[in-house]
């Protein structure tokens, strides 16, 4: 009699041999696996308005590496970015506006738009105790789907038709209570973590629904509720940065098949949360702050440029590190010359780090950045251009602002969960048809054996 861990392995690996596709034969039948052609760009299966990420052109049939560019509705984020630097504001409501609407707010519309998603920050105390507090889970991502998902069970819904009301005003309307409540739903899907699982104190704070998105996030996470003025800036400009990235990214294509489906929106936005938790997607700042760890622990002194890059050259010949020979925060699928958030978010990164007394750290993730390239490409000839990525700084922000790593991921769904709406509004404008892409099968024909002839 097998025990079931012996039964388990015995039948996954029947599972294995049953799977296994030899890959020699996707490139046989034309197969874009990942949606990717040979050279790494993505296959075009949609067309959008609300972003694009732009790092390379394809010229006489050939792919040219250009330095990034992040535009969202067509204004490059630079600019956004430096506008609200100028005029000393936060910025993320506004590119929420950009990103549902289509235009920048008139200076009306914009307090207009503030005072919608801030009255949808504080949760009801029915939906906060059941779909948070009651039965707090270890993996935050899971309890913001969790919740998101609960919320149908609010909503001022008659009937089964109504919950399938998929016009863009019922949509809209959704959106705008689920952009405002995210920052509240991650921060308390953490505090009921931390205490019901790490037996730390409750401490439930009340959003301020006059205050940014940023601003409130911080308050609901800090014991004393205070930040300062660089460090709600700070948090803001990623939330910026991280609230689109066109609609191949696969949480935002998730939101495209989900919906073309004409599912419900409590649906789709939990779909994508979940796209966006896999570690291929939403985790990789995770990952560079777990490298980061050890290479300051390995490298003695890791001021030394000389050692920290022979640490390097050891995690990327797979001998530490996690032993994929990656180096995380370095490398992305579309920017080759430059991440154009990496740049912004450094020279934030910077200033946070000289009021935290934190600049060696700082300096060691710059050559990390300066360095890393270089031992990439002199290890696969056929690489492309390397550069930092948003995650390699992503990490060193949210850790000087005091950040748990749990709130990592799920600050991530808070800035993109715009992104989602947006996206969720043109596929059902466009009145698409469900997204069905084709599976060749690959099997003999067999005949179906009677139970009593089975051997």
């Amino acid at each position: 009699m097998m025990t079931d861990n012996e039964w388990l392995v015995k039948q996954a690996e029947r599972i294995r041999k049953a799977d296994y596709i030899d890959p020699a034969l996707y490139r046989k039948y034309g197969v874009k696996r990942g949606l990717r052609n040979d050279d790494g760009t993505g296959v075009l299966v949609g067309l959008t308005t609300i972003g694009n990420v732009h790092g390379y052109v394809v010229s006489e049939g050939e792919k040219q590496a250009v330095p990034g560019e992040l535009f969202y509705r067509g204004i490059n984020v630079k600019d956004i970015v430096a506008a609200d630097k100028r005029e000393h504001r936060y910025g993320y409501e506004e590119v929420a506006y950009l990103l549902m609407f289509g235009d920048l707010p008139t200076g009306r519309q914009l307090v207009d738009w503030n005072r919608r998603l801030g009255a949808c920050r504080r949760l009801s105390d029915g939906f906060k105790e059941n779909a948070i507090m009651r039965h707090p889970s270890i993996d935050l991502m899971n309890a913001i789907a969790r919740a998101v998902l609960f919320a149908m069970a609010f909503d001022d819904i008659p009937d089964q038709e109504q919950i399938n009301d998929i016009s863009i005003e019922k949509c809209l309307a959704h959106s705008i209570d689920i952009i405002g409540a995210m920052p509240t739903i991650a921060a308390y899907a953490y505090q009921a973590k931390a205490h019901y699982h790490l037996g730390d104190s409750l401490m439930i704070r009340n959003p301020d629904p006059t205050k940014s998105g940023a601003e409130n996030f911080l308050m609901l996470i800090r014991n004393d509720g205070r930040y300062t003025k660089l460090e709600a800036e700070t948090l803001d400009l990623s939330l910026i940065l991280h609230a689109e990235h066109g609609g191949g990214n696969n949480s935002s294509f998730t939101t495209h098949v989900v919906t073309s489906a004409h599912t419900d929106i409590y649906s789709s936005i939990a779909a994508s949360v979940l796209s966006l938790k896999g570690s291929r997607h939403g985790g990789a700042n995770l990952r560079v702050m777990r490298q980061m760890d050890e290479i300051m622990a390995k490298v003695g002194d890791w001021t030394n440029a000389d050692k920290v890059t022979a640490y390097l050259e050891k995690i990327a010949d797979r001998k530490a590190g996690d032993g994929t020979g990656l180096i995380y925060g370095l490398g992305h699928a579309v920017y080759t010359i430059s991440d154009p958030r990496a740049q912004l978010l450094k020279k934030k990164a910077r200033a946070l780090a000289k009021e935290k007394h934190r600049e060696q750290e700082m300096a060691l993730f710059e050559l990390i950045e300066e360095r890393g390239p270089a031992i990439i490409k002199s290890r696969h000839p056929r690489a492309e251009d390397v550069c930092a990525n948003v995650d390699l700084y992503s990490g060193f922000v949210y850790d000087m602002l005091g950040i748990p790593r749990d709130l990592y991921t799920p600050l991530f769904a808070v800035a993109r969960c715009v992104s989602w709406c947006a996206h969720r509004m043109e596929e059902l404008v466009n009145q698409g048809p469900i997204i069905r892409p084709a599976y060749k099968p690959l099997y003999r024909p067999r005949h179906y054996v009677p139970l009593s002839e089975r051997r």
